[in-house]
């Protein structure tokens, strides 16, 4: 199927430096993503602003601490206000006062996870219990998936609704940002091998059906910026399934388009994080960038980069940080915890962030046992500051040739 001709310049991605390394070859590299709404230095961060906000802060502290970008959820935007809603007050830049790059996700993840009960997990372990009917312990089912897509029950009200690859498609473009992704079917570690096929199947030909709709959209809404649609490869833990997403994808064109992009996705064993990026980047075009869904723990950025992704989401450093969880050079602890009472110093002492710079651990612990609202606010300031230079400052290594010797002083302190 073709269509009419798209103007799909606004969009682009140069790849800029390479890891260079005797050991082995790494996939691992430097670029920039350019979008209607401005530049991204790769590798980058982006924090996640499920619900068109950042929890706890204002977008002018998320620009402050030197985000490049921002990720929303089409589920979340779907189900509360509504995209038609976030449409009419010109798309999430417009609606959330950002100016900057935005992303969306499909909402596949959500509706299946929340959906088997397993909200916001990922990371799981393979050796565990198989079948091809999971669902979580004392769950209920909320989501049933076919050939055709997805029936869900909200979880707010429990009303029922559908997700299709087109749904997801106009959900994304009615939220209007810069990079969106297809509509997959995003399984569990704890699904068969047969049933990771199957899903597999299903996910490369809802990446045909969101191709053809997101044409005929783009062609309908010419008037809007321009929105890259990035397909998302699954295949679990297995390489061959992995590979084959990858290749599918990468090859793929309808209504004379393909792919502006790809995102890896997928619940996974971060034992494996490295081996897995590694099968799927081997087979993906370099011309194109990859987003690594999900993952932004520091260790977990290091493997990212140096296996060839792009740009990482996670709600990770901002969850975290609303426990009271903070991030150092030295490692991760709760600022909350009885030894910090009487502490002066800040949270860490080479953090250049607003938080660092003004305030104690003590008077953070003050907050948090107080439970003062301003305690989330200022510990996710400077987590995903803590963040968002790491990948800043490993990008710089990149750039200068030094990337194994920042990699090894980093996780020699950090515990």
């Amino acid at each position: 199927m073709v269509g009419p001709a798209i103007d799909r310049s606004a969009f682009s991605f140069q790849e800029k430096t390479r890891i260079e390394s005797t050991e082995r070859g790494f996939l691992g590299r430097t670029g920039e993503i350019h979008t209607p709404h401005g530049l991204i230095k790769t590798p980058a961060f982006i924090p996640v602003g499920t619900k068109a906000t950042v929890k706890a802060l204002l977008p002018g502290e998320v620009e402050g601490l030197g985000a490049q970008a921002v990720l929303a959820n089409a589920y979340h935007l779907y189900l509360q206000p509504g995209h038609e809603t976030v449409d009419a007050a010109g798309g999430l830049g417009e609606f959330m006062n950002w100016q900057k790059p935005t992303f969306t996700d499909s909402g596949g993840f959500q509706v299946l996870s929340l959906g088997v009960g397993f909200k916001k997990v990922i990371a799981m372990d393979a050796e565990m219990w198989q079948a091809d009917d999971v669902i979580a312990d004392k769950k209920q089912r909320l989501a049933h998936v076919d050939d055709d897509g997805v029936t869900f029950k909200s979880h707010l009200d429990g009303s029922m609704h559908r997700f299709t690859p087109e749904v997801s498609m106009q959900v994304q473009h009615g939220i209007g940002a810069d990079i969106i992704f297809a509509f997959d079917e995003c399984t569990t570690l704890h699904n068969t091998r047969k049933y990771q096929e199957k899903a597999l199947e299903r996910t490369r030909k809802w990446a045909i059906r969101c191709l053809d709709e997101h044409a005929r959209l783009t062609v309908e809404r010419s008037q809007r910026p321009y929105q890259a649609l990035f397909g998302v490869i699954q295949g679990a833990q297995y390489e061959d399934l992995r590979r084959k997403g990858a290749r599918d994808l990468a090859e793929m064109s309808s209504s004379g388009i393909d792919f502006d992009g790809f995102g890896i996705g997928g619940a996974l064993d971060k034992a494996q994080l490295s081996t897995i990026l590694t099968w799927v980047n081997e087979e993906l075009p370099r011309n194109k960038p990859r987003h690594l869904l999900g993952i932004g723990e520091p260790t977990d950025i290091f493997a990212g980069v140096e296996n060839g992704a792009d740009t990482f989401d996670c709600v990770a450093p901002s969850r975290e940080a609303r426990t009271s969880a903070v991030y150092s050079r030295t490692g991760r602890f709760n600022v909350s915890n009885g030894p910090y009472r009487r502490d002066f110093s800040p949270i860490d002492k080479d953090c250049e962030c607003y938080t660092c710079k003004n305030y104690s651990r003590a008077y953070i612990n003050h907050l948090f046992r107080s439970k003062e609202m301003v305690a989330s606010t200022l510990a996710t300031i400077h987590n995903l500051h803590f963040i968002v230079t790491l990948v800043d400052e490993i990008r710089r290594s990149i750039e200068s040739g030094n990337y194994f010797e920042f990699k090894s002083e980093f996780l020699a302190n950090y515990k």
